[in-house]
């Protein structure tokens, strides 16, 4: 019997493409929760471009262009996990220990997530859509705080690279499956001009690439802050 905590998706049905820019999420619980985060965080380094990201992710049409197609919703996840995330890791006065440890926990939800059963029940039924939302955003904050509370080294710029490893294997493996994996991007690339393996491929091709540039960023700050301390000691 399948999971089902509160049936439907959260973002609405798919818009074709005409509508597509028109739709736009204006739930009053979602915009007065983001309103909450921002009076949080808006005087913070990074907090008020973490709720733009956010608002971006759930607000924007990005949100209904989600439901139809896997590639916007890589766009999506991607934003989560490797924008928001380390913004509101620098936001929030986060001390995380055991970067290892937050590392394997916040791959291991993105992986899961992305498992075909686990990904359509997600988008088929609201409850399970924000138990993903919540734990993919919250692992990858912890995980980005622990890398980032700690003295730029060797270490932390060691776990930044297997994030960026890990996002890019998960890339090509979607990009490179033979056939569609997920139900729930069956029909609505066809109104896009493409079919659901080649949307898939595309999602993969953004997961692989463009979704690595923020983890190369942090590679970047770590190394440059790492060079400074080891020219100053």
């Amino acid at each position: 019997m399948p999971i089902t905590i509160l049936p439907g998706s959260y973002c609405g049905i798919a818009p074709p493409p005409e509508l597509a820019l028109r739709s736009w999420n204006l739930d009053p619980v979602l915009l007065a929760v983001m309103a909450v985060g921002w009076l949080t965080v808006r005087h913070r380094p990074g907090g008020t471009p973490a709720i733009l990201v956010l608002l971006v992710a759930f607000v924007s049409p990005l949100c209904a262009m989600s439901v139809g197609l896997f590639s916007a919703r890589v766009v999506h996840h991607v934003l989560l996990v490797a924008v928001a995330a380390p913004l509101l890791a620098a936001a929030l006065p986060l001390r995380a220990s055991g970067m290892g440890l937050h590392f394997t926990i916040s791959t291991a939800l993105l992986w899961l997530w992305h498992l075909p059963a686990a990904y359509d029940l997600a988008l088929r039924d609201i409850g399970v859509y924000w138990i993903m939302q919540i734990s993919l955003l919250g692992s990858a904050t912890l995980f980005w705080g622990a890398v980032l509370s700690h003295r730029a080294s060797a270490q932390t710029i060691l776990w930044s690279i297997a994030g960026l490893i890990q996002m890019g294997m998960l890339g090509a493996i979607l990009t490179f499956a033979p056939e569609p994996l997920y139900q729930a991007h069956q029909l609505a690339p066809l109104a896009w001009g493409m079919r659901p393996l080649t949307d898939q491929q595309l999602g993969g091709l953004i997961m692989w690439v463009p979704a690595m540039i923020p983890y190369a960023a942090v590679i970047a700050i770590q190394a440059r802050r790492s060079w400074r301390l080891a020219a100053t000691a």
